[in-house]
């Protein structure tokens, strides 16, 4: 009945067909390497919002259209929430913290963690960020002093992951993990057997079945013992972490000096009395969230940086430049506003790499989302707005609507970031998407990612480092080729390469 429902109150848009009888059309966006295209592809033959069959019969609406998208997300964590199977996913590896919450629950939560994201607080993270950029430099100048000539060849994706776990510890827990001095660490290692795990057709099937059977998410299989691995281990840290924390505050170690960090924010909140109160449940998933976080998202954004200026030797000349015009390291009021290029390199990258390449919601009530440019329905009428019945899936294709030839121009595949600097380098149609920088990275709307100034402000530091330091270039030529990898999220990874592994030759900058 709900699904009669569905069908007969939802504007009937017109889509792809349905090729595969038990997937729909979801195998084959799973299965590319850039899903990105696959969904524009659409968007130029049915319109700026259009249907996509699913697993079983199921079938999503997909949003391309700036001003449906801001309608949704006006509307995010309450009309537009979370399906069943991502909540079900996200309670069992990061417990009911920011991530699985919706509603006034999800408000109170974020509401209690954004002190520690606040510009204040990452202005005192800043000399942590160039700690551990630091610790890299010293690491690969040795590596090239000990190599025959003034360069060598270095796996940058290990090193970006060290970076990332080292700073969300320090930054985060005030805890070192060490990764940048040699020490090995459950986290690292697990999140390296993700990236090493080969992708099987039963993988595959299960996963898309279990849109429609969430059950099916138990079936122990190579990825799910991965998957169970993984939430041990951070449950295990986050538990450990925790625990030393409070131990400390009560013996007077710490000093009051651990209220503004991220676990200090935490155990505030945890010990208040006050509508943002956090029970202990909820400040280990918020712990485990930033854990995986911060690791992951920022370092693959940070590895995606290097090959592309190592294939865009003029790009990394003149970030190299502006870097050394400054002189002096760059402090956090610095990086936002004396260093436009830095900024530029930054951002495009977010832009054409985001680390998360759509996302699925579910409509918990009816709506009616309006649209900017008008669409066709499968009866020929042409509509200025859609329908959208309770149980709905809305699909959100964010590396789709970052590399839009419609929305950035003919040239929105291509790595340029001057775009961000031109007086009309941002086309209008991109303005009108009204997320950070008009760009869908960090998504929009009250569940808008929290730490991206963090995030940010760390990519700005590493970036600021290791380009002046260093010059990167492909190890096989310029016509190396980059592609997306398999890791706990898709990584980028040099075609050819085991696993998720980005060689490059570093050579030191001898000015």
């Amino acid at each position: 009945l709900r699904a009669a429902r569905r069908t007969f109150k939802t504007t009937k848009l017109r889509g792809p067909p349905r090729t595969d009888l038990i997937f729909g059309a979801a195998k084959q966006i799973l299965e590319s390497q850039d899903e990105g295209a696959i969904y524009e592809a659409w968007a130029k033959e049915y319109g700026v919002a259009y249907e996509v069959p699913t697993t079983l019969g199921g079938k999503k609406i997909v949003l391309t259209d700036p001003r449906a998208l801001a309608h949704h997300y006006a509307r995010e964590s309450w009309v537009y929430v979370q399906t069943k199977l991502a909540r079900s996913f996200l309670e069992h590896t990061f417990g009911r913290g920011i991530l699985w919450s919706q509603g006034e629950d999800h408000k109170r939560q974020r509401k209690s963690l954004t002190p520690a994201f606040s510009q204040a607080a990452i202005r005192n993270l800043t000399p942590i960020f160039y700690s551990s950029a630091h610790k890299a430099r010293s690491a690969w100048e040795a590596m090239i002093d000990t190599s025959s000539g003034n360069s060598t060849v270095i796996e940058v994706q290990n090193w970006m992951d060290h970076i990332s776990l080292d700073t969300i510890g320090l930054a985060g827990f005030s805890h070192d993990f060490g990764s940048l001095d040699g020490k090995s660490t459950p986290i690292t290692e697990i999140f390296s057997t993700f990236g090493s795990s080969k992708r099987s057709a039963m993988n595959v099937g299960l996963v898309l079945l279990s849109e429609v059977f969430p059950l099916l998410e138990y079936v122990p299989t190579p990825r799910t013992k991965l998957f169970h691995e993984m939430q041990r281990i951070v449950e295990n840290i986050s538990t450990g972490l925790l625990a030393r924390t409070r131990k400390e505050k009560e013996e007077g170690v710490l000093d009051g000096k651990e209220d503004k960090s991220i676990i200090g924010v935490l155990i505030k909140a945890n010990d208040s009395d006050s509508s943002i109160h956090l029970t202990h449940e909820e400040v280990l998933g918020q712990m485990k969230v930033l854990l995986v976080a911060g690791y992951e998202t920022t370092s693959i954004s940070m590895t995606w940086a290097l090959p592309e200026l190592a294939g865009n030797p003029d790009i990394q000349s003149k970030l190299r430049q502006e870097l050394l015009t400054l002189g002096e390291e760059p402090t956090y009021d610095q990086q936002q506003h004396s260093l436009p290029y830095l900024d530029a390199v930054v951002h495009e990258t977010l832009r054409v790499h985001p680390p998360m390449s759509d996302f699925i919601r579910v409509a918990d009530e009816d709506d009616v989302i309006p649209l900017s440019e008008p669409v066709v329905t499968q009866s020929g009428e042409v509509v200025n707005s859609i329908s959208i019945a309770r149980g709905t899936q809305i699909g959100i294709p964010v590396s789709c609507v970052n590399k839009s030839t419609e929305i950035w121009r003919a040239d929105a595949k291509v790595f340029r970031p001057e775009r961000w600097l031109e007086e009309d380098g941002i086309p209008k149609k991109a303005q009108d998407i009204q997320a950070y920088r008009h760009i869908l990275t960090f998504i929009d709307g009250p569940r808008t990612c929290l730490g991206k100034g963090f995030a940010v402000a760390e990519f700005k530091a590493v970036m600021s480092v290791l380009v002046k330091n260093f010059v990167f270039e492909m190890r096989d030529g310029p016509d190396t080729r980059v592609e997306l990898g398999r890791g706990f999220l898709p990584r980028p990874k040099i075609v050819g390469e085991e696993g998720t592994d980005v060689p490059l030759r570093v050579r030191r900058y001898d000015g």
